[in-house]
């Protein structure tokens, strides 16, 4: 890396910004533009995520204060607040939904080889949704209850390299098992669901797509026992049973076969219930299974602390999309310079060194592989314990 460049310039260079014109030109995003591009239009929230700027005045002050870098950073344009303000507003936020889509992929080459908690090798994916809170008089198009609004973020996690690989961003009144209908499931893969999808014909849809589900049903679940299975009650395993659903609606949605797993955890004094269609893992590799969805409310709490998504540049639909794929853009792109730089550091302490050294002209690797940083891993008391 050229010493002369600035961190943020250098942090640039890991984006395929051929790929992002494409983008732009599939839905003419720079059409009768003659300031203030599109790639300025990622660029300015990039920088605000990555420094914690809390509004459009903030990026506004903190870039004209650095005026005389701002071209060497990739900004070609003057920054103003109402420029970026109509921006957000009025251009498609899919360009930087599809450009969030690239580097994801990118991203899960990367941490493909990446070693996992369980013993299987199939990819596994954890499904679930988030609630950003706004004001109902502000995001009319939000709503949720009658006197408040929200926003939802639905995103479906691959476990091995955390990276999110599908995410739908929708008013908070969308039922999180509608989002079933929209994802295109993989073969092999595995789907850790929890009691919000429990629907069996969407469950089907899964099983007729040659994938596996592990989830949590309803305590109104009926069902008869076709036979048992032998479990080692020592590990907390109760019983293991073969089952078909009982009331003619439920069997018509799913007229196949359910295995049904029950496990008893001695320090919370909880019982636990786990359904599935997968008939070749033991009982005890599924309850593991299931407690890897963890990972997501981890994800979650993760994106709401060191991301700008819970207060908006902008009020309309399209810029509050446009701010959340951005955001996700910039921590796939962390995720990315990471692996690439091979950094030991959590994504949490670079974060925290890019917001501090975005504007000094040094190399990015000398930069953010400095020793004498302590990583602290998050722990929740809240995760299920599966005492094997």
């Amino acid at each position: 890396m050229n010493v002369g460049r600035t961190i943020f310039s250098q942090l640039t260079d890991f984006l395929p910004i051929h790929e992002f014109r494409q983008c732009v030109e599939r839905y003419h995003g720079n059409y009768k533009i003659r300031s203030f591009s599109c790639w300025d239009q990622f660029l300015c929230p990039a920088f605000a995520q990555l420094t914690y700027r809390e509004s459009l005045r903030d990026i506004q002050v903190c870039l004209r204060a650095a005026r005389k870098k701002l071209y060497h950073m990739g900004i070609r344009s003057k920054v103003s607040r109402n420029t970026r303000a109509h921006a957000n507003q009025v251009r498609p936020w899919q360009i930087y939904a599809d450009f969030a889509q690239l580097l994801i992929g990118q991203a899960r080459q990367l941490y493909a080889e990446e070693s996992f908690a369980t013993e299987i090798d199939q990819t596994m994916y954890a499904l679930d949704s988030t609630i950003i809170d706004v004001w109902l008089s502000l995001f009319t198009w939000a709503k949720f209850r009658k006197h408040k609004g929200a926003v939802k973020l639905h995103t479906l996690l691959d476990l091995q390299s955390n990276i999110p690989t599908v995410v739908f961003i929708s008013d908070a009144k969308v039922h999180d098992v509608n989002i079933l209908d929209q994802i295109a499931f993989e073969p092999g893969a595995f789907y850790i669901l929890d009691r919000a999808y429990f629907d069996f014909a969407r469950l089907y849809t899964i099983h007729e797509c040659s994938a596996f589900f592990v989830t949590r049903p309803k305590s109104d679940f009926h069902f008869d026992r076709l036979y048992s299975q032998p479990v080692d009650k020592f590990t907390g395993l109760q019983c293991d049973q073969i089952i078909m659903l009982h009331s003619l609606c439920p069997h018509k949605g799913y007229p196949e076969k359910l295995r049904r797993i029950r496990f008893y955890d001695k320090e919370l004094n909880r019982r636990l219930i786990f359904l599935t269609n997968n008939f070749c893992l033991s009982a005890l590799t599924v309850t593991k299974i299931y407690k890897c969805r963890w990972q997501i409310e981890l994800f979650f709490k993760w994106i709401k602390q060191h991301l700008r998504i819970k207060a908006f540049y902008g009020t309309s639909e399209n810029a509050v999309k446009t701010q959340i794929w951005i955001a996700m853009s910039v921590y796939v792109l962390v995720a990315i310079v990471k692996k690439r730089l091979n950094l030991d550091q959590s994504l949490y302490t670079i974060l925290q060194m890019l917001s501090v050294t975005l504007f000094e002209k040094t190399p990015i690797l000398r930069a953010l592989s400095s020793t004498g940083y302590i990583t602290y891993e998050e722990q929740s008391n809240n995760q299920l314990k599966l005492v094997i």
